[in-house]
């Protein structure tokens, strides 16, 4: 599959989604906690986005979605997801169903590792402005994520294997500035943690190339009705995407509100024929946390 297929550029959006439409919410909401986490936690969350392809490496229109979800912790650490996703721009709307599970664990004061494995369920989604798309190789995933933190800083080392069909290969390196104000009036925490990430990856290039570069050659296969072009497959390494996020979350009581803007600035792989435009999106969610 070719890179510029706007799921897979979809799914590239969520393994590097820095914002709070996934479980990374809920994960992120007790990291940034200085106090020991005790009990175990339900989250029930809906999200919004402007422009859900934060990749950009295949989409070049604005669209929206929505990302209901429900996550479960464990005060041991394991945690089990499930996440939906809808677009106003794909058929059927409710195109992406995503369940997951991990496990959390705070290795030192400073470092936190979580590992997790997602299974992604399409609905034959397709990009009704294009051709449509039933096919998508990449159905499951494992992933490791590790935050060190470091004073006001959080650095942030992502890695997702992408397997089914075919197989590749996601790092997401990144790093947050955590600005913080605890109990201002009736909010009891406000976060502000402006990130820049790098999304690097593997992925197949195809490029096709002249069978014969000479004029004649190519004007007597024309006249035969022969191929001019041969296929050449490849697989190629690289960085995939940069992105510059500015969120914004505010807690009161068992609530958790989150706005964010990024902006994405997608490079092309060695050998890729892409038309890539930088783009920004603005997002938004609602969290409701039940502790027990």
């Amino acid at each position: 599959m070719l890179k510029s297929d706007p799921l897979l550029a979809e799914l590239d959006s969520i393994l590097q989604s820095p914002d709070s439409t996934s479980i990374l919410s809920l994960i992120d909401s007790l990291l940034y906690m200085p106090e020991v986490v005790e009990t175990s936690q339900w989250a029930l969350r809906l999200g919004y986005n402007s422009n859900v392809a934060s990749a950009s490496r295949a989409l070049q229109f604005n669209q929206f979605g929505l990302t209901p979800g429900i996550s479960y912790y464990h005060k041991s650490g394991f945690y089990a997801d499930l996440a939906a996703y809808w677009s106003n721009e794909f058929q059927p709307n409710l195109y992406l169903t995503i369940p997951a599970i991990g496990y959390m664990h705070s290795l030192t004061p400073w470092w936190t590792a979580m590992a997790e494995y997602n299974h992604f369920f399409y609905l034959d989604a397709a990009d009704t402005d294009t051709a449509s798309i039933t096919y998508t190789p990449y159905t499951n995933s494992l992933g490791l994520t590790q935050f060190f933190d470091w004073k006001k800083l959080l650095f942030r080392l992502d890695y997702h294997f992408l397997f089914g069909d075919k197989s590749a290969h996601r790092i997401t390196p990144g790093i947050s500035l955590n600005l913080r104000k605890r109990n201002w009036r009736k909010i009891d925490r406000i976060l502000f943690a402006p990130s820049a990430n790098m999304l690097i990856g593997s992925e197949t290039v195809f490029q096709y190339k002249l069978i014969d570069e000479r004029p004649i050659s190519i004007a007597i296969r024309q006249r035969l009705g022969l191929p001019l072009y041969y296929e050449v497959e490849s697989k190629e390494f690289g960085i995939l995407n940069y992105s510059f996020s500015a969120p914004m979350s505010i807690v009161i009581k068992n609530w958790a509100f989150l706005v964010n803007y990024s902006y994405n600035i997608p490079r092309a792989l060695p050998g890729e024929e892409l038309s890539l435009t930088n783009s920004g999106f603005a997002s938004f969610s609602i969290t409701r946390f039940f502790d027990f």
